[in-house]
């Protein structure tokens, strides 16, 4: 331990550890992307029902946010991660068993419930541990779901073209439980009572100033969220699809997730430490603003090349924008109830995702093309910086310091 109780040599560490836990716990959610064009031939279904069993994976992730973030504010991190972990692999477990999209989307909706543990949840627990270097902790922790979809996609390719979906899926309930259980029993360390009081003061301040009541304030937030996923899903949910309809082939589409969510990366790491200088609020309208004009960008792109360099701007562009949802919460709400408020934007951005993701399958499904999706996605995208434009007119949050031990 240094001489102060949070941004301390132990934050640094219990942050790695969250890291390494989000990666491996937030595999549910980009997994069955992977194998939706496997699903979408094995069961004969149009594109806008195999997109079905996302959407419910994503409404079980959103709703999961907001739950087990609340049972994080009240148990504790540990409990709460090892609950989750096997929930993951019982999803997964029931998701070989089915014989319909309607199974598969119904075990989906558990996968993507107890998955949220590696999302939300951990990120309002590690923002306790950090005040002058949140940002960047929180968009570390963030980084742990796009490192997530980077990795595993990757490594899950070769066993999905050889044994089947059902394998990767029986694979990753064992892997769930091996990673996700230990890891999680070296969070127990609960925040000091007074660093939790000192939070506590200064968010209230935070909140005073902006004019706003924190319920009016987090439902604002959820109305942006929702805007930015929508038009965030558009290429994350459906590259791979499209990829295949072009004729590149699923391996092709993996890549460029991959290579869109490593970006992301980047981009959270890069946002974590403008957001230390200008605060969430700023930090998010500038991440919206590129997110727009990447969009923009995939109108005219169809060759292959272009496809891999504008799915690289996407992920560069719009990785800052979760996290920073975050620290508004943090910067303007009160801090004992971190895990519920952060959890439930969360779930609104998540919610964003699986209407954004059901819904670029039925304009394709009617449209027969995916160049209204992506316009769908810049009106949504819209709404978003209309938002932050205006709580950008009224924010004032006070400058965060460190509480000494």
């Amino acid at each position: 331990m240094s001489d102060t109780i949070t941004d301390s040599t132990y934050s640094w560490v219990r942050l790695l550890l969250t890291l390494a836990i989000a990666m491996v716990a937030n595999a549910g959610m980009w997994v069955i992307i992977v194998i939706m064009p496997a699903v979408e031939t094995e069961f004969a279904a149009g594109r806008a029902d195999a997109s079905m069993p996302y959407t419910l994976t994503m409404i079980g992730f959103a709703v999961g946010n907001f739950a087990i973030g609340r049972a994080v504010d009240r148990y504790g991190v540990t409990a709460s991660l090892v609950a989750a972990a096997i929930g993951i692999a019982v999803g997964f477990g029931l998701a070989t068993l089915s014989q319909s999209i309607a199974m598969l989307s119904l075990a989906q909706l558990l996968v993507g419930f107890a998955s949220a543990v590696g999302f939300g949840p951990l990120i309002a627990d590690i923002s306790h541990w950090f005040v002058r270097r949140r940002g960047i902790a929180v968009a570390l922790a963030a980084s742990g779901n796009y490192l997530s979809g980077a990795i595993w996609p990757m490594i899950l390719a070769g066993m999905l073209e050889d044994t089947g979906w059902r394998s990767v899926y029986l694979f990753m309930s064992v892997i769930t439980l091996a990673g996700v259980i230990p890891l999680s029993m070296a969070l127990r360390r609960r925040l000091p009572q007074e660093a939790q009081a000192a939070a506590q003061t200064r968010s209230l301040q935070n909140a005073s100033s902006a004019g706003l009541s924190p319920r009016a304030l987090q439902y604002l937030l959820g109305l942006a969220g929702i805007g930015c996923c929508v038009a965030m899903s558009m290429p994350q949910v459906h590259i791979v699809s499209y990829c295949v309809d072009l004729g590149y082939g699923p391996a092709v589409g993996a890549e460029m997730l991959a290579l869109m969510l490593l970006g992301g990366v980047g981009s959270r790491i890069v946002s974590g430490l403008i957001a230390d200088r200008l605060g969430g609020v700023k930090t998010l309208l500038i991440g919206s603003a590129l997110q727009c004009l990447a969009l923009f960008l995939y109108l005219p792109s169809g060759g292959l090349v272009s496809l891999y360099v504008v799915s690289l701007i996407f992920g560069l562009s719009q990785g800052g924008i979760v996290p920073s949802y975050a620290l508004i919460v943090r910067e303007y709400m009160p801090a004992r109830e971190a895990g519920a408020r952060v959890g439930f934007v969360m779930m609104a951005t998540i919610l964003g995702m699986a209407l954004g993701g059901w819904m670029s399958g039925w304009i394709y499904d009617v449209s027969g093309s995916y160049q209204l999706a992506f316009i769908n996605g810049i009106l949504w995208n819209g709404l978003n910086i209309a938002i932050m434009l205006w709580l950008l007119s009224r924010s004032r949050p006070r400058t965060p310091t460190a509480v000494p031990a």
